[in-house]
């Protein structure tokens, strides 16, 4: 509503300097021996920070971490069809494979949340503001989940990017999965193969997702048919 609107956004910030000290890279990074979770996660809780979201945007020295949740089920991949409503811009529908969106103040958890799940840290409100994203706004899931991180992904290549950094997590769902705001959103599972073909003939993919699409067989390799 406007009265929301009209109040300051805070948005979650990393400095990109903290994030990235001596390359940015382009592109998935994944978790591993070379770039390790825990000492991203270390960086997210010593240097993060909230700031107004307007600055944050136009700001490339600071990086806003977007969770970036791709459900999974029975060997596919939920893809999503945003659609503006109106005019024009139905012909312009973004298809994406990421569920997320910005981490906010009401993310940090509460006392009580970190008793009841002693793996989130009262500084790093990414987990939180993941669950909050794909569970409880944009997707219902139902059924035993977990949000599984597995690396990053970066694009300086455009302004909207050069702000942004995906927090690859990787939801694998074991019931029934339903779209909550279905005015603006449709979805349905497709095969890694589909992906790959959506991506050879440039359908209009967020970058982001283009990005990820050739990196997933490698990451859940039951979408390979392994």
């Amino acid at each position: 509503g406007a009265s929301r609107t009209a109040a300051m956004e805070f948005t979650h910030v990393v400095p990109r300097a903290r994030l990235f000290p001596e390359w940015a890279p382009h592109g998935f990074l994944a978790f591993g021996p070379e770039f390790e979770q825990a000492s991203f996660l270390d960086t997210v809780q010593e240097f993060g920070f909230f700031v107004e979201r307007a600055h944050a945007e136009r700001d490339p020295s600071l990086k806003q971490p977007i969770p970036y949740c791709v459900v999974i089920q029975d060997g596919k991949v939920l893809l999503l069809t945003r659609s503006k409503k109106g005019g024009e811009a139905r012909l312009h529908d973004k298809l994406s494979i990421g569920v997320g969106g910005h981490v906010e103040p009401v993310d940090l958890p509460t006392p009580e949340e970190l008793a009841l799940r002693p793996e989130w840290s009262p500084r790093n409100p990414i987990p939180k503001a993941a669950r909050r994203e794909a569970t409880e706004e944009e997707l219902e899931v139902e059924g035993d989940h977990e949000l599984e991180p597995v690396g990053l992904i970066n694009d300086d290549s455009n302004p909207v990017g050069a702000v942004h950094v995906g927090i690859v997590m990787l939801l694998h769902a074991t019931g029934p999965v339903r779209i909550r705001e279905t005015e603006q959103l449709s979805g349905r599972f497709v095969t890694l193969e589909e992906l790959d073909e959506l991506v050879r003939s440039g359908a209009n993919l967020e970058t982001w997702s283009s990005l990820l699409v050739p990196e997933l067989g490698r990451l859940v390799p039951q979408l390979a048919g392994a």
